[in-house]
């Protein structure tokens, strides 16, 4: 018996336009084209390695201020400051702060297997 197989390529095309619409949102592109419209690839925008690092740190810098300056109100009294708005703020710049620190110990792990290679 042979067994015919048939492959539904418009469910296919369906979830890559689905990929391409969630990418192109997060990319901040307001403009989706729709199924089966003729598409024009845009070249993606250079992005600066060096550029990315800096605005990934001064995030994790912002959140780290951000915390400091609430748990100060909080401890001044100031009554527009919850205890778990404080400690959430705190975690948050607490897992901002190891990420942003295994990142670079990757970084680093990945610097010194170049410089061990045999060229």
């Amino acid at each position: 018996m042979a067994v015919q197989s048939v492959i539904d390529t418009s469910r296919i095309e369906a979830m890559v336009a689905q990929l391409k619409a969630a990418a192109a949102k997060a990319q901040g592109v307001s403009e989706v084209a729709r199924p089966g419209a003729l598409q024009v690839e845009k070249a993606a925008p250079r992005v600066d390695f060096s550029d990315v690092l800096k605005g990934a740190i001064d995030q994790v810098n912002t959140s780290q201020q951000s915390a400091s300056k609430m748990s100060q109100a909080f401890a001044l009294g100031d009554d527009n400051v919850n205890l778990s708005d404080v400690m959430i703020a705190g975690q948050k710049a607490s897992i901002s702060f190891q990420t942003s620190i295994q990142v670079r110990n990757k970084l680093v792990s990945a610097y010194r297997d170049m410089m061990t290679m045999q060229v």
